[in-house]
Formats: C-alpha cells, sequence, structure tokens
C-alpha cells in the first residue's frame, strides 16, 4: 500500500523505502510538512492556506504524527500553537526534509534559487505603504511563484505566534525564542500646514502645543509603548481629530484639524506640510523585524528580510 505522501510528493517515496521497511506508524512526509507550516505559523487555518488543504486535514496530520512520535508535538496558547520540546526536535527533522526537497526543485532546469509557498508579513500602514509593498512587488518580480500577504496593523510584537512569519513592529521588541533585528530608524515630528499656523499661530516651544489639537492615534487603541511614549513627551491636547490610521493623521492635519505628530519619513514628503517646532522636539524610533525561530529558517522569510534590506538601503542612497 501507497503512503499519503507518496500521492502527494512523488519523490519522496525513496526516502521512505530505500533500505527499509515502511512501517504503518511511522510519521509521514507530509505530517512532519504540515507540522512545520504550524510551528512557523502559530495556526492550522494558516498552516491550511499555505499547503493549500483544509483545516482538518492539518488537524489529521498533526494527530497522526503525534501518535507515530508518541508525544504532543504542539501545545495551544493564548497567541496560537506553540512547540513542545519533542516537537522542537521534530522542526529540526522537518527542516532537513523541507530543504532536501527544495535542492531537489532548485535542481530542475530553470528552476535554480525559485522561491514557492505563502510570506505574510504583518506591519505598521505607513511602513507597508511606502517600504514594504515596493519590496515585496521587486520580490516577487524574481520569484513569481511566491505569494506574499501583506497585513497592515500596528501593534507590539507578540509574545505567541500571530498567524505571519514576520513581523515588523515601532520600537524595540521584548520577545522569547524569536530573532529581532532594527531595520529602519526614524522620527516622530510636529507638522502642520502654513495655513493652519497662520490663521492659530505658530508654536515657540513646546509649551505653546497645549493650544493646539494634536492628531494623533486613538489613546484607547495604542498597544505601542514607544508610540504611546512620544505623546506623555507631549503637553496636553485640547479636544481633537484621532485616528488608529497613520493616512488619516496626515489628511486631518492636512487639513486644517491641528498639529499632526507623525513620522517624519512619510510627512517630510508631503509638500500641504511644514515642521513644526523643528530642531527643538523630536521622538527618535526605529522599526524592528521579527520572527519566530522557526520561521527564520524559511528560505522565503529570509529572502524577504534581505528584500526589506535592500530596498530600505535604496531609499537612503537616493536622498
Amino acid at each position: 500500500m501507497h503512503s499519503e505522501c507518496e500521492f502527494l510528493h512523488p519523490w519522496c517515496a525513496p526516502m521512505h523505502t530505500r533500505g527499509m521497511t515502511v512501517l504503518s506508524d511511522e510519521p509521514s512526509v507530509d505530517a512532519l510538512l504540515t507540522f512545520l507550516a504550524v510551528a512557523r505559523l502559530g495556526r492550522h487555518t494558516a498552516a491550511a492556506d499555505e499547503l493549500r488543504v483544509n483545516h482538518s486535514t492539518v488537524s489529521r496530520r498533526i494527530a497522526g504524527l503525534e501518535a507515530a512520535l508518541g508525544g504532543r508535538v504542539l501545545i495551544r496558547t493564548p497567541g496560537g500553537w506553540e512547540v513542545t520540546e519533542l516537537g522542537r526536535r521534530a522542526v529540526a527533522i522537518a527542516e532537513r526534509i523541507e530543504d532536501s526537497m527544495r535542492e531537489l526543485v532548485e535542481e530542475a532546469p530553470g528552476s535554480a534559487g525559485e522561491l514557492r509557498g505563502v510570506v505574510r508579513v504583518a506591519a505598521p500602514d505607513a511602513f507597508t505603504a511606502t517600504i514594504l509593498a515596493p519590496a515585496m512587488a521587486g520580490l516577487r518580480r524574481d520569484h513569481p511563484n511566491l505569494a506574499v500577504e501583506l497585513v497592515a496593523v500596528t501593534q507590539r510584537a507578540r509574545q505567541h505566534r500571530s498567524g505571519v512569519d514576520l513581523e515588523i513592529v515601532a520600537g524595540r521588541p521584548r520577545v522569547l525564542r524569536a530573532y529581532a533585528t532594527p531595520v529602519f530608524s526614524y522620527s516622530l515630528r510636529l507638522y502642520a500646514t502654513p495655513a493652519y499656523l497662520a490663521a492659530h499661530g505658530t508654536p515657540a516651544q513646546k509649551a505653546d502645543l497645549a493650544r493646539h489639537p494634536l492628531v494623533y492615534y486613538v489613546e484607547s487603541a495604542l498597544q505601542v509603548d514607544e508610540l504611546d511614549r512620544a505623546l506623555q513627551e507631549l503637553p496636553p491636547s485640547p479636544p481633537s481629530l484621532r485616528s488608529t490610521s497613520v493616512f488619516a493623521h496626515i489628511e486631518a492635519t492636512a487639513a486644517g484639524a491641528g498639529i499632526g505628530l507623525l513620522p517624519d519619513f512619510v510627512a517630510d514628503a508631503d509638500p500641504r506640510l511644514m515642521r513644526v517646532l523643528d530642531g527643538s522636539w523630536a521622538h527618535p524610533l526605529a522599526y524592528w523585524a521579527v520572527a519566530r525561530d522557526e520561521g527564520r529558517r524559511n528560505a522565503a522569510v529570509a529572502r524577504t528580510l534581505g528584500a526589506i534590506a535592500e530596498a530600505i538601503a535604496h531609499r537612503l542612497d537616493s536622498r
């Protein structure tokens, strides 16, 4: 009888049969690779989407793997599925199988170095629109069989898996069992239109800001400590227009709603805006890339990080 893996991945059959007897209770390659997808993404549904199977197939393969290994490889946490000690050993085996399969595909004519599958990246909307989206467009030109999904969200790095391969967060993250590296430095600065300043006066010092509505994030929805610290450095604002979107901040500021607290790499490029208190106040920040250890060893995730770094370097060189 043929294994399920032999039907789905015919090239794997020799791995099961060469020099050994196939036993029904051995973990299948499909089960190991399915587990690897869950280990990287943290959710059965995300793994099912990536593997193009249904949720029940993922659950069945994981259950079969745990039965074959005689223990749990995943445990449920509030943030998603986490890998156990036994699971970490299984991840290492699954990654070696994945690497062998990738080498086989890459050795095929015309497919050297080609990336396949899905990579999911979560990042704040300003970074997504100005840096990430163009970088990923370039990556897909080189690897048309790679699907890229961008999730625009401003939040702190999650301690547990979040259904994405890579997170870009504002401020240095505090995460365990994860890889984190700074990728882009910028500052939050104050901006307004010339017409607004002519009508309401130009602040000469930070204390003068107390008379001006401050356009920024909704405080109750603000999840990032570094973004909140910037607000705490300024005087309390009178009633103002707030939003969870940085692009809403920009448009509201350009419409004369008040003084905007905006990222300089976006606002400096907007001809409608000018800096306020330039040279006397700014809040420096950095975007950090965070990848779980299992995800960082994924070739698509590694190349995504490389594409982001190249896009940022090109941006800095063109200034």
